[in-house]
């Protein structure tokens, strides 16, 4: 999926570049960016779609604008017209926000590599399921190149309950910080206090 990515050659290209960060800074620091193209992890094998079906909660995440709330989760279903609806759901600023997006798997060869939209408007962002075991665990990844000269990545680990246990969290960690993706800034979401269905 990456880009090849040649560095700027001349002090003025490096000079367009810089400022070129420093002008889309403002819309990306709430997400996660680096210089260059996006990494290429390995993603599930056998990819099992009906499997991976249903809720999914947040356990953690690389920052993200569109989350900022509490009790994230997300619902998978397949839609009459074979696409997947997508809806996502987070208690913030007293109310419960729910957002729906739907996702696609552009080539059936690699069923693991979706993308997904939340607008008419917007092209289909990458979302790699990098593993999952379907009952418990889930390590998504996205990323996203921008004018060839950084990236934007996002990073979840999702369970199939509020809370997974710390050493599940930790596995899941060592498998993104394997495939080269920078967790320094993932936190853990609020699961705490949320109303189930």
């Amino acid at each position: 999926m990456g880009f090849s990515y040649n560095p700027p050659s001349s002090p003025e290209g490096t000079m367009s570049a810089v400022y070129l960060l420093l002008v889309l800074l403002p819309l990306v620091s709430a997400q996660t960016y680096h210089w260059g193209p996006c990494p290429t992890p390995k993603v599930q094998p056998n990819f099992n779609l009906q499997q991976y079906l249903g809720r999914w909660y947040e356990i953690a995440k690389l920052p993200a604008s569109f989350e900022r709330g509490k009790c994230i989760e997300a619902n998978y279903n397949v839609r009459k017209d074979g696409t997947i609806q997508v809806l996502n759901s987070q208690f913030y600023k007293d109310k419960v926000r729910v957002a729906e997006g739907t996702a696609v798997i552009p080539d059936l060869r690699e069923p693991a590599q979706l993308g997904v939209s939340f607008s008419y408007f917007t092209p289909y962002a990458p979302y790699w399921i990098l593993s999952t075991d379907y009952t418990s665990t889930s390590v998504v990844y996205s990323c996203t190149n921008i004018l060839y000269v950084f990236h934007i990545d996002y990073a979840w680990i999702l369970g199939r309950s509020r809370f997974l246990p710390p050493e599940t969290v930790s596995y899941a960690k060592e498998l993104l910080m394997n495939e080269g993706i920078d967790l320094f800034r993932m936190k853990a979401t609020d699961q705490s206090g949320c109303k189930d269905d």
